[in-house]
């Protein structure tokens, strides 16, 4: 955690409600950090439907692997996160890190193994000391509570310089919801399923097919739709959690995510997913600018999602926008690279709102003086018309500064 909260901070935090059917607790077990939280314990009194959705990377974390096992069972009792080491890359003792902390948990809350789901976030390639707190779940799992959030938030923080918490309400079949959701994540973010740790929980009786279902289409233009610096993590991790308390207030069970009735929880939990992602990136480390980078006019929605992430990732045109310089040329270069179909000569760009190229060349009526002065503003839109079809995409990223470097070239030390 860094010193200073990043300038693009929330300027409050939302509160987030007690939900039923989920207590959690907090321990400090020094593992990386000193004086501060560093492990969560989720507990659910009663099975709830899990989904998950985690990294595409090659070279996945333990953790990552044992909640994949598990997720075909459906149900969970109970999670364990830890912040300073992500048990990645860390062979066989990390599979031994695993095994001791699932049969802690399970044995902590009375339920099966594969009823326990991990994550783990910080350096990689350092084993993992699960004795540290394997010996606390006993005491944590007692004393869970439902009003802990934010501190939640709190204990799964790395490089974070603030904890990230979302809450939204919707019904089902005329019967109130609830949804709530913290994350973790401000470098090695270009997720490729879910960024960095996740948690999301709602009192929705929901079976886990149709968790599953909702969870895989709402990261699409949310989590998977962000960029801090293009790396994807070990350890990419977004569980989801229905606790199905609200079956007591005469909410029938939805079996299938084609259900009539999800249509507002699918839309409040699209509306969270995004909520939570992108504080991620207006946590992206060293951060001082946030950028929506949407690209129009592109053969499909998939190509401009493309173009759009290669604009978002290049390092060119993040540290033009640092320096608050509105440089096409570099939009240009992205554009090119991408390896989506283009036509040089039917583009037009835009710095936040005011058009600097068109039909391939600088705008006849570009004013220096107006673009520099929309690039001093902390959010900042770049869009491209790449003026071939109907795709568009909207992705959004930050700035890359020098405290980036600074931040990343002595995280180990």
């Amino acid at each position: 955690m860094s010193g200073s909260v990043s300038p693009l901070a929330p300027k409050s935090f939302a509160t987030v409600p007690a939900l039923r059917g989920v207590r959690m607790a907090t321990a400090s077990a020094g593992i990386k950090y000193k004086n501060r939280t560093d492990v969560l314990m989720m507990v659910f009194d009663k099975p709830a439907s899990v989904a998950g959705v985690f990294t595409r990377s090659k070279c996945p974390s333990a953790p990552v692997d044992f909640c994949r096992a598990n997720l075909s069972h459906g149900t969970a009792r109970a999670v364990v996160v830890n912040s300073g080491n992500a048990n990645a890359f860390t062979g066989k003792k990390g599979r031994e890190a695993t095994a001791l902390t699932a049969k802690s948990a399970s044995a902590a809350v009375g339920c099966g193994e594969n009823e326990v789901y991990l994550a783990s976030t910080g350096v990689i390639g350092e084993p993992l000391d699960a004795t540290k707190f394997s010996g606390v779940l006993d005491a944590m799992a007692k004393d869970a509570t439902g009003d802990f959030w934010f501190e939640a938030a709190k204990a799964i923080m790395t490089t974070d310089t603030y904890p990230k918490v979302a809450t939204r309400t919707a019904e089902i079949g005329g019967v109130s919801v609830t949804i709530n959701g913290i994350a973790k994540g401000a470098g090695m973010i270009a997720p490729d399923m879910a960024t960095m740790l996740s948690f999301v929980v709602t009192d929705a009786d929901i079976a886990p097919a149709a968790l599953q279902a909702l969870l895989s289409e709402g990261v699409g233009p949310t989590f998977n739709a962000v960029t801090v610096d293009s790396d994807t993590s070990t350890s990419d991790t977004l569980l989801m959690f229905a606790t199905g308390a609200a079956a007591a207030d005469g909410q029938a069970r939805v079996e299938t995510a084609g259900d009539a009735r999800l249509a507002s929880f699918r839309t409040a939990l699209n509306e969270l997913l995004k909520d939570l992602a992108l504080q991620v990136v207006r946590d992206g480390e060293g951060a001082r600018k946030m950028v929506a980078v949407t690209v129009a006019g592109a053969e499909s929605d998939v190509a401009a999602k493309r173009i759009a992430l290669s604009i978002a990732n290049s390092p060119l045109v993040k540290t033009a926008v640092a320096g608050e310089d509105a440089n096409w040329g570099r939009v240009v270069m992205a554009v090119g690279k991408s390896g989506e179909m283009a036509d040089r000569d039917r583009l037009a760009i835009w710095f936040g709102g005011i058009r600097v190229a068109v039909d391939g060349e600088r705008d006849p009526a570009y004013s220096e003086a107006a673009t520099s002065a929309a690039m001093k503003e902390e959010d900042i839109d770049i869009k491209v018309d790449i003026g071939l079809g109907n795709g568009t995409a909207t992705v959004w990223t930050c700035d890359l500064t020098k405290e980036y470097v600074a931040i990343n070239g002595d995280y180990r030390s």
